[in-house]
């Protein structure tokens, strides 16, 4: 074996022949010319044995050239057999001693072997060498020294050995491109330094003389550390053999044998010291980036994140949070809140991390003078300070104790929750010091390791700088170790019991008993996400398992497809941070935007890694107790694989969690044992779950504080046996004490399971079922043991059984069925339940007769189910006979397994598809004054879906229950419903078409009301009006561009005081007379209100309040609580106060916000109080022709009532299970009423909140819509925010609060299709959006889309720019005159759709599957909809993009001034000549749009009346389709030679006598 004669050049023979080396020239530049002869080394003059576990020995130098000069003749060797797996050896000066690393953890071992030894050392005399056998039968030689001499020089020491194996794993801190290193002469030096990982062989931040080396298939591996601390480097050679070298210290090489690499990690821990086990928070997803420029810019980029709904536990500011980059100060100008902004974040359940970097800046600064009062500096070797910038020595007690104290004193200042301390190589932007380093050996070595730059002193401090613990030039590299230890001191003083972290750039081994690290200063690009992987399996070895690269790179812009993939990988980092450099653009996911590829994978990637927290946090707990790894190589777990030895593009998550994530730009993976191509598409990465494991998971939220909350489960993945085993380690996440044992708060958990008749499992065990068991035993028991079976068969409701009267006979007795199509209902029949009060349209008798219905049931007992399935296709259509049906007070479950993936519903939460991805979605049910966002609940509650079958026939299903509740989709695929109350209470309808189930659905719950026909016009509003002049200004301008226009709105701005039935006689005076001449030009005006009624006004000045008081029309508490009013706090303003509108919005509710009582509608005598305010307004302030009711979820602005005290029972409040609702710790009453409070039926039954919350928009609107007809005579309409199954019945819906956004264009769709399939056909988004500023070319696209919406309507809200058509010049004007000028030439179709809905349930906007259930394709289709079964609408959605569809695939031009629209051949449709309101374009001639089909025919029908008159003025024209035949005949006639042909399939008609 040739060993380098320490980079001798290879042009240089007679350098080499004088140290007394052999010179032989090869054709191989990097192997070694100049090599050893066998003269070098030395030889052993004595040997001891102390006793069986030493040996000693006294080496004297051969006589040889010297190397370097400063040759130690005379050496002690010293052997320690410390463990049966642990050898320790040291070669030292045997005169004089030299610098040894003062390591707190090593020096404090005292372990001596307690079982037979696994390795034998052997010692030879000359040249003096050592080998290391394993004790097997037979022997292995591991470690063998005879391959090289040893060199012992002052400063240049050097020894060899050949190994067992080219397995090399280890040596840091690099980049190293592969996890296996190649043997084939690459020379790695190790000294910290401040670099960029860029992917070359220089020295890097950390410090690590250890490597790994796995012998062969039998696993049997062991590993190499010298505990050196001095500047070095290490040869790997392909012998196989390493060659350490090093300029100063000792020899102190420790030798772990193992029989798997697990067990190596495990002997190397228990040497440098165990990982820490870090707070549950902080495996949360983290924010960074460097140089956010202000706080304001660091809440933005939390809101964004937070809107997005992307789970996020962590936000950090780097040093641009600094005064002048001065650590313990904060700047008072762009961070003046600083101090605040650690409670800002614990609001929502975050934490906040700021860094700490070593150097002290000169200057007039508390914190500076304080350290130098304290002399703790690293000094000059005159003892002086050096200048401009000064470094602690946090080897010097001095040091540490004003370390602690200056911590202590800035988190008084400004809190925080951990600390993150970086530049600590110990890193300077000099050489060495501003007046250079002296020219000395130190400075100056004689030999100086491939460190970067060639230079000791490059990029930090000069080597002869004095240390307590010695000169720099043998403690560089434990400048970060000895920051760590200090900054770990100061941790537990500032934060006490609470454990916090410490989170460190440079590091050596044991720095992991106290911190994390994260890779450094990475780049953009692909080769960098790569490299991440073995840099994180590489400091699993190291014993620091909290560990992860920058997301998305730090340097560099980030490409969209780079950090889609890098979030997908990063979500299984150990430590997850998305974190870049200054001058480079964001990349937060939310950056991209909300509908971007990266928010979409992250969100669905981090609510995996959510889920799998439990299992991680158990991960983390073996790694602090047992020394196992986190990241692990797939190696370690299948080393009898050669395959795996050099696999490092994947990883796991301990035994059973494989990813595979995707490391290049557009490719699929091809990977190992058996090679696979697996597909996986830009938003997918690669998971596997190995056999025999069981993992504690936990439904996941946006932040650890929220989801440690919600019940726990298991997902149980057998093996070939059938069995699956796992562990589960709990506790509070958060307090100290680990280190000392379980601790009180601490509950440790084994599963498992062996479901012999099981093929596979995978369910969620609810452990708050388990609760107040494991509890109770907590208190007494520190380790608590619990099987599955435990919570399994509890009974929990012995009392409670299910009834089911889906199947009745003759002679039963049971009660009839009250429904059409298939009904069951679950509930307690020893104790009355609340039930739904929404009355169904239901037969009075029903289909008793087998032979008549479409469907047969089934009843199954083990375990309790129901199936229906339908006959001639036999196909299951509902399968609830699966585990896990619970029927407890406050929590329901029922699950059902479904006939396909394709299931559309379910309300009102924001969708990014109108199908559901079945991949364990959940969506929660709880009306809220929420905008719409992904996976929020927001204003209605409707849970119905409609389900397609793999026959193409379709079935709906509605849950008729009010209470707070959510749904989980299963790929299975399944449908787990959870609720909180009521009953279960189930109605399916059969179709067996999708409209003939919305027709069947809307027979049951109510058919849609008749809007008037002028509220299908344009309409236009916003909320920020400032007085009537602008609204008249608005008005003038819209009727001089001649754009139809039929409905102006007025928000809250028109209310004195934004109380209702009240005029602002300041602003808005002038208002009912500018109404009263727009009525009279034939348009119509709409007027907000809202519930909540102020309470603060002056007896007698507010008859609304008044008269509420005298008719007991408020709700209440229950008698038993309170007489008292439940005051909320909503628009309506105290009297006689200016409200400053500079104060955070919490302020202003509290200083400025009147008390609000909220109507309770349920009550006849509030419905009939409610109509006389509104008959008063009309009479008496101003006229409308429609109302507009909103914050009718309830909203509140306070929580639960004003003082945010909640009376009565707290389960109430926050019940034992929370679905997954906004803001789910506030509880129930968030934004809302007290769930205690009390509301009455019309019958007089008495019922809380917690059950009719959902109920109180649909509660509200019959009676606004009742007094809108009394009073005005009129049809009108009424639009409400809140919305519950039968609502359709009285009024249409907007979406809501959205936002300026292109992702909403298709939301809107998506929502639409879903409030066509809920029977509130009468529907639409705010046009360009209600939050945020619009852009242009996204708004004229909003405009061509919402001229096609039920319900048109362009609003936006206060402080934003305008955005109706005038606004934005003539062009957009002119674009949007055309569109709403084809909208209105159609009218006659679209109110002829009404009407169908009306009377027969019919949708109007409608999906394509509807038309087109034979053609699957179609089932996934949202981004077209149509009009009834004749139109097709297919809108330009995004920036800049031409069309394509589905069905025959094309592309269509979409030019900015056009949307794509076509007819259907067959079809008629009515039309009329445009006006510029429909009050006048109803006097136009009618005519027809006659579309042939391929036999020549076409069909239609027109629904005509006077458009706005109740009841007997609906006149339908009967003989249309024959009318239509015969005209149609006669014309065809006429025109043969057109007709014939295809290019003649549409005709325009004009129908002249338009009145008859």
């Amino acid at each position: 074996v040739d060993l380098d004669m320490a980079h001798i050049p290879y042009k240089f023979p007679q350098k080499c022949l004088e140290r007394g080396c052999c010179w032989s020239p090869l054709s191989e530049t990097n192997v070694p010319w100049c090599f050893f002869s066998k003269n070098h080394g030395y030889s052993v003059v004595s040997e001891s044995k102390p006793d069986s576990t030493h040996i000693e020995a006294k080496l004297t130098r051969m006589d040889a050239p010297s190397l370097f000069g400063a040759d130690i003749k005379e050496l002690t060797f010293s052997a320690e057999m410390q463990t049966e797996n642990r050898l320790r050896f040291k070669i030292t000066d045997a005169n004089q001693a030299r610098f040894e690393v003062p390591h707190e953890h090593v020096q404090s071992l005292s372990d001596t072997p307690r079982g037979p030894l696994k390795y034998r050392l052997e010692l030879i005399q000359k040249p003096f060498g050592l080998k290391v056998w394993r004790t097997t039968s037979p022997e292995k030689l591991l470690f063998d020294t005879t391959v090289g001499p040893l060199v012992f020089a002052d400063q240049y020491l050097q020894l060899s050995a050949k190994l067992s194996s080219h397995n090399i794993y280890g040596l840091g801190e690099h980049v190293h491109q592969t996890f296996r290193h190649d043997t084939n002469w690459r020379t790695w030096p190790i000294f910290t330094r401040a670099a960029f990982p860029n992917g070359g062989t220089h020295n890097l931040y950390g410090h690590y003389p250890y490597f790994t080396c796995l012998e062969d298939a039998s696993g049997q591996s062991f590993g190499v550390f010298l505990m050196n601390s001095n500047a070095m480097e290490v040869t790997v050679q392909p012998a196989p053999a390493v060659t350490f070298r090093t300029i100063g210290g000792v020899l102190d090489f420790y030798i772990l044998v193992g029989e798997t690499p697990e067990t190596v990690v495990d002997e190397f821990t228990k040497l440098i010291g165990r990982p820490f086990i870090p707070p549950y928070w902080s495996l949360g997803f983290q924010l960074s980036r460097w140089d956010y420029g202000s706080l304001e810019e660091v809440k933005k980029v939390v809101e964004r994140n937070r809107q997005a709904g992307l789970p996020y536990d962590v936000q950090y500011t780097d040093i641009d949070y600094m005064e002048n980059k001065k650590i313990f100060t904060y700047d008072m100008e762009k961070f003046a809140e600083l101090p605040q902004f650690a409670d800002y974040m614990h609001d929502k359940g975050q934490k906040y991390i700021v860094i700490l970097v070593s150097q002290r800046i000169n200057g007039p600064y508390e914190a500076l003078e304080r350290g130098h009062a304290a002399k703790a500096w690293v000094t000059e070797p005159d003892g002086v300070w050096p200048g401009e910038t000064v470094f602690p020595d946090y080897t010097n007690q001095a040091c540490i104790d004003w370390w602690v104290d200056e911590i202590s004193r800035f988190h008084k200042e400004v809190k925080h929750d951990a600390l993150w301390i970086d530049m600590n190589e110990v890193a300077n932007f000099v050489k060495g010091g501003i007046n250079g380093c002296t020219d000395n050996k130190l400075n100056y070595p004689p030999f100086t390791p491939s460190i970067l730059d060639d230079l000791m002193y490059s990029k930090t401090l000069c080597m002869d700088a004095k240390h307590k613990w010695g000169n720099h030039y043998d403690v560089h590299s434990l400048y970060g170790y000895s920051m760590v230890l200090a900054t770990d001191k100061a941790s537990k003083a500032t934060f006490g019991t609470s454990r916090s972290m410490v989170f460190t750039r440079s590091s050596f081994p044991g720095v992991g008993k106290y911190s994390g690290h994260w890779l450094g200063d990475n780049g953009a690009n692909w080769n960098d996400i790569k490299w991440a992987i073995p840099g994180m399996l590489e400091f699993n070895l190291f014993g620091i398992p909290y560990i992860g690269a920058d997301i998305c790179g730090f340097f560099d812009d980030s490409t969209e497809e780079l950090c889609t993939r890098w979030m997908q990988v990063g979500a299984f980092y150990p430590f997850s941070r998305n974190h870049n450099a200054q001058g480079y653009a964001d990349q937060d996911p939310a950056a991209y935007g909300f509908d971007s590829l990266v928010v979409n994978t992250s969100r669905h990637y981090l609510n995996i890694r959510y889920t799998l927290l439990p299992y991680l946090y158990t991960l983390f707990y073996k790694a602090h107790v047992n020394g196992e790894t986190v990241v692990r190589p797939v190696m370690h777990e299948f080393y009898s694989d050669s395959e795996t030895w050099a696999v490092h593009k994947q990883f796991m998550w301990g035994a059973h969690l494989l990813i595979t994530p995707v490391l290049d730009p557009g490719v699929k993976i091809t990977d190992r044992k058996a090679t696979i191509n697996m597909y996986l598409p830009e938003d997918k990465t690669g998971l596997h779950l190995r056999g025999g494991g069981i993992l504690p998971v936990q439904r996941p939220d946006v932040t650890t504080t929220y989801s440690r909350r919600h019940p726990m489960g298991l997902i149980v993945a057998l093996n070939d046996n059938k069995a699956a085993s796992g562990e589960l380690f709990w506790d509070d996440g958060d307090s100290r004490g680990i280190s000392e044992g379980l601790a009180i708060n601490s509950k440790l958990f084994f599963f498992y399971s062996s479901l012999s008749e099981t093929k596979n499992l995978n369910f969620y065990l609810n452990l708050f079922k388990c609760f107040p068991f494991y509890l109770f035993i907590y208190l007494f028991i520190f380790k608590l043991y619990i099987y599955i079976y435990i919570c399994k068969n509890i009974n929990w409701e012995a009392k409670i059984s299910a009834n089911i009267d889906c199947y009745p006979e003759g002679g039963e007795n049971q009660a009839k069925c009250e429904a059409r199509g298939c009904i069951w209902e679950i509930f307690d029949p020893e104790n009355a339940r609340y039930e739904v009060p929404v009355p169904l349209q239901l037969p009075a008798t029903p289909e008793t007769v087998e032979e008549n219905r479409d469907y047969r049931v089934q009843i199954s007992d083990k375990p309790f189910g129901i199936q229906v399935i339908r006959k001639g296709t036999e196909e299951v259509i509902w399968d609830s006979a699966v585990p896990g049906f619970t029927f407890s007070d406050q929590f329901l479950q029922i699950s059902t397994r479904l006939p396909s993936e394709y299931v559309y519903g379910f309300g009102e939460t924001e969708h990014p598809t109108y199908k559901h991805s079945l991949n364990f979605h959940k969506y929660g049910l709880f009306a809220k004054d929420q905008p719409p966002g992904y996976k929020l609940n927001s204003y209605g509650v409707h849970p119905f879906y409609m389900g397609l079958e793999k026959s193409k026939n379709a079935h709906g299903v509605l849950l008729l229950n009010s209470n707070a509740m959510d749904v989980t989709f299963q790929p299975t695929p399944a449908l787990t419903y959870h609720t909180i109350g009521g009953i279960l209470d189930f109605y399916m309808v059969m179709g067996p078409t999708p409209e003939e189930v919305v027709q069947q659905y809307n027979e049951m719950i109510g058919r849609p009301v008749l809007p008037a026909y002028w509220s299908l016009g344009f309409q236009l509003c916003r909320y920020g009006y400032s007085n009537d002049t602008e609204i008249a200004d608005l008005y003038r301008d819209m009727k001089a561009a001649q754009i139809p226009y039929d409905v102006q709105y007025a928000d809250i701005d028109y209310m004195e005081r934004q109380m209702d039935f009240t005029l602002d006689q300041v602003n808005f005076k002038g208002l009912p007379a500018l109404v009263d001449q727009m009525r009279a030009e034939g348009m119509r005006f709409i007027f907000i209100l809202d519930p909540a009624i102020a309470g603060n006004e002056t007896k007698g000045s507010y008859p609304a309040f008044d008269t509420g008081i005298e008719k007991n029309v408020f709700i209440k508490w229950p008698p038993e609580l309170s007489n008292d009013i439940v005051w909320g706090k909503v628009w309506p303003d105290y009297p006689n106060i200016t409200v400053d509108n500079s104060l955070d919005w919490d302020t202003q509710v509290e200083l400025f916000r009147a008390f609000a009582a909220f109507p309770d509608f349920f009550k006849t005598s509030t419905a009939e109080w409610w109509g006389e305010q509104i008959k008063d307004f009309y009479n008496n302030i101003m006229k409308f022709d429609g109302l507009w009711i909103d914050m009718n979820e309830p909203a509140s602005f306070v929580h639960g009532t004003a003082g945010e005290n909640c009376l009565g029972n707290k389960d109430l409040e926050d019940p034992p299970y929370m679905p997954p609702l906004e803001s789910m710790h506030r509880g129930l009453k968030h934004k809302t009423l007290c769930m205690n409070s009390e509301q009455i039926l019309a019958d007089g039954t008495r019922v809380k909140h917690y059950d009719v919350h959902n109920l109180y928009g649909w509660a509200h609107t019959k009676p606004t819509y009742d007094a809108l007809l009394s009073t005005t005579g009129k049809r009108g309409v009424i639009v409400t925010r809140s919305t519950y199954p039968s609502s359709g019945r009285w009024a249409g819906h907007w979406l809501g609060d959205n936002y300026s956004a292109w992702d909403q264009l298709l939301k809107s769709i998506i929502g639409m299709m879903e409030f066509s399939i809920f029977g509130i056909p009468y529907t639409g988004a705010d046009i360009c959006g209600f939050f945020n500023v619009a852009e242009y070319e996204m708004c004229l696209r909003w405009m061509q889309l919402g001229a096609f919406y039920p319900f048109s309507r362009n609003h936006n809200t206060i402080n934003m720019p305008r955005q109706d058509p005038v606004a934005w010049g003539p062009e957009f004007a002119a674009a949007s005159r055309d569109v709403l000028n084809i909208r209105y030439t159609l009218l006659p179709y679209l109110y002829t759709l009404m009407y169908e809905a009306h009377a027969h349930g019919n949708t109007v906007v409608r999906p394509m599957l509807h038309e087109f259930v034979t053609d699957e394709k179609t089932w996934g289709i949202d981004k077209q909809f149509l009009w009834g079964p004749a139109l097709l609408i297919t809108p330009a959605l995004d920036p800049g993009k031409a069309i394509r569809t589905a069905g025959e695939f094309v592309d269509m031009d979409a030019p900015l001034e056009k949307i794509n629209l076509h007819v259907r051949a067959g079809h008629i449709l009515p039309w009329q000549k445009p006006e510029n309101n429909t009050h006048y374009s109803r006097q136009n001639t009618l005519g027809l749009i006659i579309a042939l089909n391929d036999g020549g025919v076409a069909k239609g029908s027109l629904f005509w009346d006077d458009g706005e008159g109740i009841g007997e003025k609906y006149v339908e024209i009967q003989q249309f389709c024959k009318m239509i035949t015969l005209l149609l005949a006669a014309f065809c006639d006429t025109l043969k030679m057109k007709c014939s042909g295809s290019s003649a399939k549409v005709a325009f008609i004009i129908i002249q006598n338009r009145q008859s």
